[in-house]
């Protein structure tokens, strides 16, 4: 089978595609015919050594597919070869195929097309679990979403709105912002030629938002929290930026404030029943039209590079998909 392999750490270009073996599933593991795989901003980093998880050299970048089981191995149930499926497998998704734990696998929702699939799970789990678990978002609240043309702003923007929040999108063009507002923003704020914490007392009448969803880091973490609301929720989802910024805790006391993480892969691994939950959740609000993943681009397989490029520049709305077989 061909993939795409990271043999040394390094930028996009020193990535290689090139033919290996196809696997076999061992006790509990399957094997997925990839046809399609989303590009996501830990893949920058975890070809450079730079993201919490460190695979072993060689391996394929690439967190997120869908595509149909090959093969499964012994004890493995609910499962089998001919089932179409999605999964979150950390790294190895660039590649024709793919070998992981059967427990990774969810059977691909009705009317899911393979592209959709590979760009569903990360972005709207992600958002769904920081949203409802981690920031408690209710109706009538304000939600602010950060880097709101990305994959995860995105969701934000759509699981904010099913839950009758009142939407304000950030990005840093206009065009952007039409895509943000396409998918539901009630009010949109350009950071790169607008003061965030103006604008954003503009349209909140000086209250300030409930719950920021901050998957950017760097120069907008700190003033968008100066304009948190009393009992807000600062999100940290990630640090798309590159900066890690250092919040002055004075602020949360100051605003009866909270910091929250938001970690979702380890919530997946860590909390199954409630994992289990926020997936059939996300799956009802797909099939009543509400979530709607926004695949700006697709690229072949072998295009890997160009597209964790992409990534890397922020010049990706919504998401990025590979598509393979």
């Amino acid at each position: 089978m061909k993939a795409v392999l990271c043999k040394q750490f390094g930028p996009p270009d020193s990535l290689v595609v090139e033919e290996i073996a196809s696997p076999r599933a061992g006790p509990g593991e399957a094997v997925i015919a990839v046809k399609a795989a989303s590009v996501n901003f830990p893949d920058v980093l975890i070809i450079q050594n730079k993201y919490q998880f460190k695979p072993p050299l060689p391996f394929s970048p690439g967190s997120e597919l869908a595509g149909i089981v090959k093969e499964v191995g012994a004890g493995v149930q609910g499962f089998k070869a001919g089932d179409r499926v999605m999964a979150f497998t950390t790294y190895g998704a660039f590649a024709e195929e793919v070998k992981t734990e059967a427990t990774r696998l969810l059977p691909l929702p009705q009317g899911m097309s393979f592209t959709d699939g590979a760009a569903f799970l990360l972005t709207y789990g992600t958002t769904d679990h920081a949203l409802r678990d981690r920031g408690a978002l209710k109706a009538g609240e304000t939600l602010l979403v950060l880097g709101a043309a990305g994959g995860v702003g995105l969701a934000a923007v759509e699981i904010g709105k099913a839950l009758g929040a009142r939407v304000i999108a950030c990005a840093s063009s206009e065009d952007k912002l039409a895509v943000c507002r396409s998918h539901g923003a009630d009010a949109t704020i350009n950071y790169a030629a607008e003061d965030l914490r103006e604008r954003l007392k503009s349209l909140t009448e000086g209250r300030g938002a409930d719950v920021i969803y901050d998957p950017v880091g760097g120069p907008y973490s700190e003033p968008a929290f100066r304009s948190i609301a009393w009992r807000g929720r600062h999100l940290v989802v990630g640090f798309a930026a590159g900066e890690i910024p250092k919040l002055p805790l004075n602020l949360a006391l100051l605003k009866g404030a909270a910091v929250v993480g938001v970690f979702w892969g380890d919530f997946a691994r860590r909390e199954p029943k409630r994992f289990a939950a926020s997936v059939g959740q996300l799956t009802k609000w797909f099939a009543e039209g509400r979530l709607k993943p926004h695949v700006s681009q697709t690229l072949p397989l072998e295009k890997a590079a160009e597209a964790l490029k992409l990534m890397a520049a922020r010049q990706v709305k919504g998401k990025l998909v590979l598509t393979a077989g």
